[in-house]
């Protein structure tokens, strides 16, 4: 289904004309007709004015089902069998904060932290001596 085509089977369905969301909008019931038949691809902002004229969800626009559709999940990349730091909320949380204290400190002391994580990492895949 068009956008245009959704549009309208929900100005009809909520039984309002063209000229209540021109009210409800501010657009020209000229333009809502030229969306609704097609002659027009509207904005996503404009968009975003038809679907709160008609006080639906952005997405039912869109969509034709009930509920929202489920968002697909990224796969999880895995390294050796564990799951690379900022896939989940903890990792990130803490990538954000790191980004933004490396925001704050000089360039010098950044090749610094870089290589003390080189380091670090490289002596967790060194086995234990011994």
């Amino acid at each position: 289904m068009h956008i245009g085509d959704r549009l309208r089977a929900l100005r009809e369905e909520k039984k309002l004309s063209q000229g209540d969301i021109q009210e409800r909008t501010g657009l020209f019931r000229c333009y809502v007709s030229r969306v609704e038949n097609g002659h027009t691809v509207p904005a996503l902002d404009t968009i975003e004015k038809f679907a709160r004229a008609l006080e639906v969800p952005l997405y039912q626009l869109f969509y034709e089902g009930e509920e929202p559709a489920e968002a697909p999940q990224p796969p999880k990349r895995r390294v050796k069998g564990e799951i690379l730091h900022g896939s989940g909320r903890k990792e990130a949380r803490i990538l954000r904060q790191l980004q933004r204290l490396l925001g704050r400190i000089e360039e010098r002391d950044k090749s610094f932290l870089l290589f003390m994580a080189e380091e670090m990492a490289r002596l967790k895949k060194t086995p234990p001596a011994g």
